[in-house]
Formats: structure tokens, C-alpha cells, sequence
């Protein structure tokens, strides 16, 4: 989640103004990747603490001519330092509040603080109502927690106790860089791990980052290790943070998760520093609003009769009587006694068991908190409790890694909040163009709702796939060669790619491993599709041919952890539940897919137009492995497949398409069930 980076220098500092402004815009540049819908710097030096930003990719921001002014400003144009100078940044993934109104953007200004946060606070509304007098001017989570550092000052008469107290109320993840008006100190600290720092070889300045591969990026510029080592970069431990003297560096360590011994520290007033906001936009007026979610949209004019109908069409289609596919599933056939040729060809897994992994991780394992595997994190169910069995089970020090293409929702980035900052583990999230990544799955939708074809429906994924890229990626950079998949066994979806003309391969046992001819037919699909449909050939085709290529032909060399350990749907519910708060969906009673803003538009698609969806084919491998009667399924995918309006319409807003004529050109659509097409 987000980006956060600076760069301090003491009193006695001698590094070049020019190496500071550089040092700075790369920086900038490095932490880009973790989120580009806004971005924003602060400035302590002098007499005032300097802030601007806007809600524009940081490469656009440091090209600005407002942001030079202030770099000048505070960093001065000579050729030496010279004097105390403060420097944090921010480049935003937007998880709360919207980033076109500037209040909501970081850094925050608050209660005479000013700091930039990585993570998500994910009780921030029930904090507002436990404080509730707490001046609140914008949405965004990370005001709440530096309303309540200066709340817990005053009560506790020391800065040490109040970034304990504070910290020990937040649920979440936080990692938080910090400059005071009134105090010449600056506050990193982290809950679960997401910040590094690195000293200079003079003690004289510091930086810090998010990620340990941005700082060994900016160290590897020649002029920047003249002045540091990066051997010295070192990760700020979980629970812990620091109070660093602006005018000497020096730290004082805190333990975020329990009060401090011993007598108060209080700390001396270095003057007052005025803040000056240069950033555009409304800033000071509170938002007129209640606290807390504003609850769904109110939908009128749904096409439910036409959806009720197709239900009930869907519901008389031939089944295999011994598990739901229909007779519209790709490639099916029937036997004798009306089994499918899934079901006959259906070997059981055998899961390779705890000895098995155990053997199997040895070589990985590292010196004790050192990360020695990456963990895929996608927010849903099965990769939470898959960090959360590589932690707490397997023992491992795992890193978390997300791929954010602008379809994850809210709701999973606050569960990978809370598994994260619960397990105190380190959560790298790579993001893409979010902007662009919607706009080209808005033209592939709008194409496709032009000539609907269900062969074609994938391409609305299309943009999701270079997730397999940045996890080789990403292992790289942190020098864990271990990449952990959390991929429920029983949840292959192949007749998407049966639509498409590739035929099942029984014997594969994963999404992405088809026969080359089955490659080569799903090629032939598409040129055949993107000829009858120009509306295709558009900005998405990079998209499309690199996901292709990211999942049929990039190597995957990872350790799926369920083709070892059981995954149990009900043990898998109650440790996410009860010891992650883990919060489910207002329009389903459903866990599966409901952080995946995508699967309930395909899947409204897939029953709409062949009377089945991928709860009808992972139910059916439920009753394959004897874990689900026939019965008990049925009943549970007749549920999960009624329509998430409030999701759907989220989705259509989201990529800039109409919500009510989406649905009725979908329904308009010709039905694989339909014989009069």
C-alpha cells in the first residue's frame, strides 16, 4: 500500500543541496510502483514545514514547477547542506478517500503534524467515535492516527507514550513518517515491518523508504555512496519505531506495542514552525458527513425478471447427475448413467503432507526474522490464510506481495491490512497504471457488449496476468527465492478457456499449464474474434499480449502450499474471522472471490448466457473430493450465484460504462441454451 520515502540531514551535515534534490526526485521515482493516483512532499527546514502535493503519478509531480520552488526553497541552491533539513514523500495507492479533493492526500496535515502512512487503519471509523473530539477535516484513514499522537501527547506529557498509545489503538497497518511544528524530531515507525532505513557513513543524515530494493536502488547512484553504505540499510522491526533528534539524528527507540517504563520523556520545544500548505484545492473546512460507511447504493430499474427467468431456464438445463455441469460446459459429454466426462476422468488429490513441505522448505529457511520466501496476496480468502499458515504454522518469514490492477477492491486491501499488521509481516505491492488498466478494460467490455462472445470474456483479465511477472520480479529484489501461491486446488476454471476453443486436459492441475495445441487454438480464437470485432484493436492489445504471455509462457516455479496442506472451508472461515476480524461482503454470504472486483461482472455474464458460473464448476470439484453432497452443493451455488447488483454496479462505475444498459444489453445477449440462436 503506497509509498513512503525521505531524507534528513542534522545540523552538522555536509551533503550537497543538489545531492539532497536528487536524492529526493529518485526516490520519488522508485516508490512510484507501490502507487501512482496521487503523490505529495513535505518540507521541515528553516522556520516552516513546507507541503505540496496533487492528485498526479509522482514522475508528473517532480516536473512540476511549484514542487521545485519548495525543493529550492527549503533545500537551498548552493553547493552545501549545511543545516537540519527534513524530507518526506508519498506516492498514493487510494484506498480512503477520494484523491481530487487534496485533503485526503498525503502528506496529511493534522493537528499541527504533518505525516505520511503506508497501510490501511481499518477501525479509523470506530477511533472517531471513541475520540470524538478529534478535529477531523478529511476521509482519509491516516488522520485519525496523527489526531490521536497529539491527543495522547497532552495526556501523557511525552511523545514516546503518546506514539505507544496511539499505536496500540490502531487495527491495520501503519508505517508512518512524521514531522512536528512544535517539536524538532521526526517519528518512523512501523506495525508490521514496511520501512527501511540507512544511515549515512558520517551519522550525519538518514534515509529511509518503503522497501528495502527502493533505498539499494538509490545507494547504487555513485554520488549517493559516497555518503552511504548500503550495507548499512537496515529494516525498522515490526512494533517499533524511533524519535530522531533533527538537529544530531540521534534515535530513541519505541516499542509500539506496550507503554514505555519508566518515567516520562519529555522532550524540549525546538520553536514553532509555521506550516504552509502551496498545494491546490479546499483545505482547513471540515467534510460534512456521518462517520463510518455510507452503506450501498440504492439500485432501481433492474432487469430481475429477465435474470429470474434465465434462472429458471438454467435450472432445467441436463446436469451430470453426479456433479452440476451443465450441458452447456464446454466439451462435455454424458455417459450412460448421465455422468459427465468430468466427473469419469476426475483423479482425487493427494496431498504431499506436512513432511513433504517441510523437506521441501529446508533450503529456504533463513536466519530468524530475516524474509525467506514471498507470499502472493491478493486479500482473498485462500492467500490469507496461506500467509497466515506460512507464519504462524510453517514458521516461515514470509513478505507479502500484491499485484494492484485497479480491481481489487476496498474491501480486500483492508483484509490484507489486518492479516498483515496482525502478523506484523512486510507487505510489498506492486502497483500498475490503475488509470490506463481500467481504461483499456473499458474498451474491451464496450467491445464485447457490441458482438458478446463468452470466449472472449477473459479479456477483461487480461490486465491482471503481469502479476505472475512482478512476483519473479519481486523475489529477485528481495533475495527470497522462495515465491508461496495460495491457490485453492479444487478452483480451476477451465471452461473459460473451453469457450475459447482449448479442450480440458484432465491430467493438468493447473490454470495455466495447457497443452500447446490448446494455446495455439485459443490464438486462433482470438485473431479470429479481434477480425470480426475491430472494437478489440485498441489500447489494450499490450495488455492482452503480455498476459497471455505472463500466463502461458513466462515459467512458473512456485510452491503451491494446498497441494500439501488440507484447505478446509469452514477452518479456513473461522481463522480468518476470529482471529483476523475479517470482514466479508454486505451482498453475499459468500467468502470466495468477494475482493476480486471482476468475478461477480464475469460471473453475472458466464449464468446469464450459459446458465453456469465457476461457483457451478468448483462446487462440482467439492463433490469429486467427497467433501460436499450433490444436494448441499446444489443448494450452496443456487446462493452464491444470485446477482451482487451493488458489486456489479461498483465494477461498471469503476471502468466508466452505464450500469442498468450494461445489464440489459448482457440479457439481450444470445444464450448458449437457447437453440433458437
Amino acid at each position: 500500500m503506497c509509498g513512503i520515502f525521505g531524507i534528513v540531514t542534522g545540523r552538522r551535515s555536509t551533503l550537497p543541496s543538489a545531492l539532497l534534490k536528487s536524492a529526493v526526485h529518485h526516490l520519488f521515482r522508485l516508490s512510484e510502483s507501490r502507487g501512482r493516483e496521487a503523490s505529495g512532499v513535505a518540507l521541515r527546514a528553516a522556520d516552516a514545514i513546507w507541503v505540496y502535493k496533487q492528485p498526479i503519478p509522482a514522475s508528473s509531480l517532480i516536473r512540476r514547477r511549484e514542487y521545485h520552488a519548495l525543493l529550492d526553497r527549503g533545500l537551498g541552491t548552493g553547493t552545501r547542506g549545511d543545516r537540519e533539513v527534513a524530507a518526506i514523500g508519498h506516492s498514493r495507492l487510494v484506498t480512503q478517500g477520494g484523491q481530487h479533493d487534496n485533503r485526503n492526500n498525503q502528506p496529511v496535515v493534522s493537528s499541527g503534524l504533518v505525516g505520511v502512512h503506508n497501510g490501511i487503519i481499518t477501525n479509523d471509523a470506530a477511533l472517531w467515535r471513541q475520540f470524538p473530539s478529534l478535529d477531523r477535516q478529511g476521509e482519509v484513514d491516516t488522520e485519525v492516527l496523527l489526531a490521536l499522537l497529539r491527543h495522547f501527547s497532552r495526556e501523557t506529557g511525552s511523545w514516546l507514550g503518546a506514539v505507544s498509545a496511539a499505536f496500540r489503538r490502531v487495527e491495520g497497518t501503519a508505517s508512518l513518517a512524521v514531522l512536528f511544528r512544535d517539536f524538532p524530531y521526526l517519528l518512523l515507525a512501523t506495525n508490521n515491518g514496511s520501512l527501511y532505513l540507512c544511515p549515512a557513513r558520517t551519522e550525519d543524515a538518514l534515509v529511509f523508504a518503503s522497501e528495502r530494493h527502493i533505498l539499494a536502488s538509490l545507494l547504487r547512484k555513485r554520488e549517493m555512496r559516497r555518503h552511504f553504505d548500503p550495507d548499512r540499510i537496515r529494516q525498522v522491526r515490526p512494533e517499533f519505531g524511533y524519535l530522531l533528534d533533527l538537529a544530531d539524528l540521534r534515535p530513541v527507540e519505541i516499542s509500539l506495542d506496550r507503554e514505555p517504563g519508566g518515567a516520562p520523556v519529555l522532550f524540549s520545544a525546538g520553536g514553532i514552525h509555521e506550516i504552509v500548505d502551496l498545494s491546490p484545492g479546499p483545505r482547513g473546512a471540515p467534510v460534512p458527513r456521518e462517520n463510518g460507511s455510507a452503506g450501498p447504493p440504492l439500485l432501481s430499474g433492474l432487469p430481475v425478471k429477465e435474470f429470474e427467468r434465465n434462472a429458471s431456464r438454467a435450472g432445467q438445463l441436463r446436469r451430470c447427475t453426479k456433479c452440476l455441469l451443465p450441458e452447456t460446459m464446454p466439451f462435455i459429454t454424458f455417459g450412460e448413467q448421465g455422468v459427465c466426462n468430468y466427473c469419469r476422468h476426475y483423479r482425487k488429490y493427494e496431498l504431499k503432507g506436512m513432511e513433504e513441505l517441510e523437506r521441501t522448505l529446508a533450503p529456504y529457511r533463513g536466519k530468524p526474522g530475516v524474509p525467506d520466501c514471498i507470499v502472493s496476496f491478493s486479500g482473498g480468502r485462500d492467500s490469507s490464510y496461506g500467509l497466515h499458515l506460512a507464519k504462524t504454522v510453517l514458521g516461515m518469514n514470509p513478505i507479502a506481495y500484491t499485484y494492484d490492477w485497479g480491481m481489487i477492491t476496498d474491501l480486500a486491501r483492508r483484509n490484507q491490512a489486518r492479516v498483515c499488521g496482525k502478523l506484523g509481516i512486510e507487505h510489498i505491492l506492486v502497483s500498475a497504471d490503475i488509470r490506463g488498466k481500467r481504461e483499456n478494460i473499458r474498451k474491451n467490455v464496450t467491445a464485447w457488449l457490441r458482438k458478446p462472445a463468452l470466449g472472449m470474456v477473459p479479456l477483461f483479465m487480461a490486465g491482471d496476468k503481469p502479476y505472475f511477472y512482478y512476483a519473479h520480479k519481486v523475489s529477485r529484489q528481495t533475495g527470497c527465492r522462495l515465491i508461496i501461491l495460495c491457490e485453492n486446488v479444487l478452483e480451476l476454471t477451465r471452461f473459460k478457456f473451453g469457450f475459447a476453443g482449448s479442450p480440458p486436459g484432465f491430467e493438468e492441475r493447473n490454470a495455466y499449464a495447457i497443452k500447446f495445441s490448446g494455446k495455439l487454438r485459443m490464438a486462433a480464437y482470438y485473431l479470429r474474434q479481434f477480425i470480426l470485432n475491430p472494437g478489440y484493436l485498441n489500447s489494450s492489445l499490450w495488455d492482452t499480449a503480455g498476459g497471455y504471455l505472463c500466463y502461458f509462457a513466462l515459467p512458473h516455479h512456485y510452491l503451491n502450499v494446498y497441494q500439501y496442506l488440507p484447505w478446509e472451508e469452514a477452518a479456513v472461515e473461522e481463522v480468518l474471522r476470529k482471529e483476523y476480524r475479517w470482514e466479508t461482503a454486505e451482498d453475499t454470504r459468500s467468502t470466495w472471490r468477494i475482493g476480486d472486483g471482476t468475478a461477480t461482472f464475469y460471473n453475472y455474464i458466464y449464468y446469464t448466457l450459459a446458465g453456469f458460473t465457476e461457483n457451478d464448476t468448483f462446487r462440482s470439484n467439492q463433490i469429486r473430493e467427497g467433501v460436499l453432497s450433490r444436494e448441499k452443493a446444489w443448494e450452496l451455488t443456487q446462493e452464491d450465484n444470485r446477482p451482487r447488483y451493488e458489486s456489479i454496479k461498483w465494477y461498471c462505475d469503476t471502468i466508466g460504462i452505464d450500469f442498468l444498459s450494461t445489464l440489459r444489453l448482457i440479457h439481450a445477449a444470445p444464450k448458449v441454451y437457447d437453440h433458437e440462436f
